[in-house]
């Protein structure tokens, strides 16, 4: 992967009329990586997909390709190719005849586009299938074609918005692991649109997480997850264990008080805080530094893991158990352990 080529965004602004739709985006897209832009429906993901594409302009900022402005160059000579959740395939051509549209465009030879095919058909799983009619194909397929249609003219950059979303939860969830294997083995540097966390965890290199037309935090995958930014990140993750609390020093060392205990706090800010209970970093029994007891107000089986509520001091708190651990039954005592420097964080209150 080399860091020096490859999309740059520097200090994008859109409105529209009085709606502000992006707001000082900035960020980089290395070759040969996949960034993904997860984020909440409306925050301006696919309007960014656009300004990049060149189907719209920015009222301000940059949009560069290995460092030179894409302003003024129309959407057809960026080489950059584009995949919506509704597929579009051609229904009057066979799976050949769409995914060697783009290539007749470009006025490829017969013989170059033949092997172009027979070549894409082949990464996204799908060799024989070129004679095939693309209104018989399954959901998955037809998926798969959209993609080699998208691949063929060998894009600088593929830009995937919501490519699965139409599809069932079960093809998702295989297609999601599979699309990583293909992009991986392409070298195809792209930007993958989602709303879904375990989509943009699964596929991505790095994530850029949006909010109100603002890039929020961009990392790892594992690093947002770790160590999100704000109590936005944390509840957008689905971590709901958000309790209000006040950091003090205690001596030579900080606490942060809650309704449901006293925990280190060793690197936060001193004053009333938001506090987070990480879900998944607690366990039964007291084996762990702090521990809680409560009652064991619902459990919901979710195959490899149960969730399961604890009302601990009259607050009711999340947690996600391995399934093969023995709980109590529901109205029933239980008491969870935890490592505060892993379980628990702590976000100032912005004054």
């Amino acid at each position: 992967m080399d860091e020096s080529e490859g999309l740059t965004l520097r200090g994008i602004e859109k409105s529209f009329g009085a709606k502000k739709a992006l707001s000082g985006v900035s960020f980089d897209v290395h070759r040969g990586e996949t960034v993904a832009l997860l984020g909440p429906s409306g925050c301006g993901k696919s309007t960014l997909l656009g300004i990049i594409a060149g189907l719209d302009r920015p009222d301000q900022g940059e949009v560069s390709w290995n460092h030179v402005p894409l302003t003024g160059i129309p959407s057809h000579q960026r080489n950059f190719g584009l995949m919506f959740q509704d597929f579009a395939l051609f229904p009057h051509r066979d799976v050949f005849g769409n995914v060697a549209f783009g290539l007749q465009m470009a006025k490829w030879n017969a013989e170059s586009i033949e092997a172009r095919v027979e070549e894409v058909l082949e990464l996204v799983g799908l060799s024989g299938f070129a004679g095939r009619d693309v209104n018989t194909l399954s959901g998955g397929e037809a998926q798969r074609v959209a993609l080699a249609r998208s691949l063929a003219p060998n894009p600088r950059l593929i830009m995937l918005d919501e490519p699965l979303g139409s599809l069932d939860r079960t093809l998702r969830e295989r297609l999601v692991f599979d699309l990583r294997q293909i992009l991986q083995h392409s070298h195809q540097t792209a930007i993958y649109v989602t709303h879904d966390q375990e989509e943009a965890f699964i596929l991505a290199d790095r994530v850029v997480l949006m909010n109100a037309g603002r890039v929020i935090q961009i990392g790892l995958p594992e690093g947002i997850y770790r160590h999100p930014d704000s109590v936005f990140v944390a509840r957008f993750l689905g971590m709901n264990n958000l309790l209000p609390g006040l950091v003090e020093s205690k001596g030579d060392v900080k606490v942060v008080s809650t309704e449901i205990g006293v925990f280190p706090a060793t690197d936060a800010i001193p004053g009333p805080a938001t506090v987070l209970l990480r879900p998944d970093d607690v366990q039964p029994g007291m084996e762990l530094a702090c521990s809680l007891s409560g009652v064991l107000a619902e459990t919901s089986f979710r195959g490899g893991m149960v969730r399961a509520k604890l009302v601990v001091n009259k607050v009711a708190l999340d947690f996600d158990f391995p399934s093969y651990i023995p709980l109590p039954p529901v109205g029933g005592m239980l008491t969870v352990s935890f490592d505060p420097a892993q379980a628990v964080q702590v976000f100032p209150v912005q004054n």
